[in-house]
């Protein structure tokens, strides 16, 4: 570290602050837990999973892809001290993979079910915050909207409008043609803009102001008071088969996103040595080790503040270290200027990022591609909609593997005519699965032919497949067949 790094990190690190700022009160409230709490996980990701992690620009802290299974699972366990207990059996996990080197399996996910638990991430998110943004403060659900069972809060609406609108055009060429604006984050004027809706509004409209529902942080006056605002777990729910489920389902979910960032972040900023993915699992499981204990919420390194973070130039983990000491002052003493946050506002924040996770062109880019990358697409994407998360990702899984042996199942064989000559092509090694295959095209040729096998691309054929091709070469001269290459020996 130096004074060339310093002069690097120190803004960058207030900008990632800023950014992480609005995701971490915005994601906690999406979860339906209290607005410490995501500042409290963006403290462990910033101070003590940045301190261990291997790589120098993850930025770690409370995903908005977490937040669908956050909300089941408390829902499924009954409470979040419960949840918490799952958590941390979840950070063992983490840790007991990255002993194990499991990192290097990312590799075996296919990408059409990565895309697919993104986009599902994406769908559930804007499902549970429309509501939100239509004026509740509760937990009403998208289906009380459809039935016209909702109260509408023209503030808030308006407040969630204008937000989206913001975040919008900072995505503009004209926005970022100004220099000075590309250096505020988008999400961070969209709070703003909110704050002076409530400040402005208790004066001058105070009807309208109050139907506008905002954050509720407490105010600390001193350590008992910071100690009691702290959720404990509960050390007796590990007996029930419930949580363990939802430990695994956090477990290999944190673990695929904190992944997925470092592959990402592998394209935006190179580092040598690459960081190891097993080092890294093993930080996060620490991390939400300790949030399990501390009454926080999942932890994952996550894309969006990582980019932010390498694209205002931070040099080395000091900038993260930076903005996890920040979110830490401004929960302890600046509650009251947090308060004046609007949940419209956070949920404008939410929308517009379930929507980038589920963008239209996400499907298209599917649809393009094939069958073979939007059938596993669309099922990840309904599993998870219905079944919850881990189911969704097995369901896409299977149907990726299902759709690819029938593929590799199809191609295998290819039977080729010239004239009076048909040439036999093995594309691949042949199993018992190959045989009604192999028996359709050995079927279709005639007699008094010649037939040419060339199998020169399979290294092994199933006792099966061999069986089919004694039978057929022993029957080929009482046909007129004539047999070349044949790769079986025929009596």
């Amino acid at each position: 570290m130096n004074l060339n790094t310093l002069r690097q990190d120190i803004p960058a690190g207030l900008v990632v602050f800023l950014v992480a700022l609005p995701l971490c009160l915005g994601i906690a409230q999406a979860s339906g837990l209290p607005p410490f709490a995501g500042l409290l996980t963006g403290v462990i990701g910033g101070l003590l999973v940045t301190s261990l992690s291997p790589s120098r620009f993850a930025v770690s802290g409370p995903a908005a892809g977490l937040v669908t299974i956050v909300v089941a699972s408390i829902q499924t366990l009954g409470s979040f001290s419960a949840f918490l207990t799952a958590l941390i059996l979840a950070g063992v996990l983490q840790c007991l993979l990255g002993l194990l080197r499991a990192g290097r399996f990312i590799s075996l996910v296919p990408g059409s079910v990565i895309k697919g638990m993104l986009a599902a991430i994406g769908i559930l998110l804007i499902m549970q915050q429309i509501p939100v943004a239509f004026g509740t403060a509760g937990d009403a659900e998208l289906v009380s909207l459809v039935n016209g069972e909702f109260q509408f809060s023209l503030s808030a609406m308006l407040v969630a409008g204008i937000g989206l609108l913001i975040l919008w055009l900072w995505t503009t060429p004209i926005v970022k043609s100004v220099k000075l604006l590309g250096w505020i984050p988008g999400p961070l004027v969209a709070v703003l803009l909110g704050c002076m809706a409530t400040v402005f509004g208790d004066r001058l409209f105070p009807s309208l102001a109050e139907e506008l529902p905002r954050i509720a942080l407490p105010a600390f006056d001193s350590l008992s008071a910071l100690a009691a605002e702290l959720e404990t777990p509960d050390w007796l729910a590990w007996q029930n088969p419930s949580v363990w489920v939802v430990a695994v389902t956090l477990a290999l979910v944190a673990s695929l996103e904190t992944l997925l960032s470092q592959e990402a972040l592998k394209k935006l900023r190179p580092q040598h040595p690459a960081p190891s993915p097993n080092k890294e699992m093993f930080a996060q499981g620490i991390g939400n080790l300790t949030a399990g204990f501390l009454g926080a919420m999942p932890i994952t390194a996550v894309i969006v503040r990582s980019s932010v973070n390498v694209s205002v130039g931070a040099q080395t983990k000091l900038s993260i270290l930076i903005h996890g000491a920040l979110l830490l002052i401004c929960g302890l003493w600046f509650s009251d200027l947090l308060n004046a946050i609007p949940l419209a506002s956070l949920a404008a924040v939410l929308l517009y990022t379930g929507y980038k996770l589920a963008t239209p062109r996400l499907f298209i880019e599917q649809f393009r591609m094939g069958a073979q990358q939007y059938v596993p697409f669309l099922a990840t994407i309904g599993g998870i909609i219905v079944f919850g998360m881990l189911a969704g990702i097995g369901i896409g899984i299977a149907t990726q593997i299902l759709y690819s042996i029938y593929k590799s199942h199809r191609n295998a064989l290819q039977l080729t005519r010239y004239d009076d000559h048909y040439v036999l092509r093995f594309q691949q090694n042949l199993t018992f699965m190959h045989n009604p295959k192999l028996q359709g095209l050995l079927a279709e040729i005639p007699e008094n032919s010649t037939v040419i096998v060339d199998h020169d691309n399979a290294e092994y054929l199933d006792p099966d497949v061999k069986a089919v091709l004694q039978d057929f070469g022993e029957n080929a001269r009482d046909r007129g067949i004539r047999l070349s290459q044949w790769p079986v020996a025929v009596k």
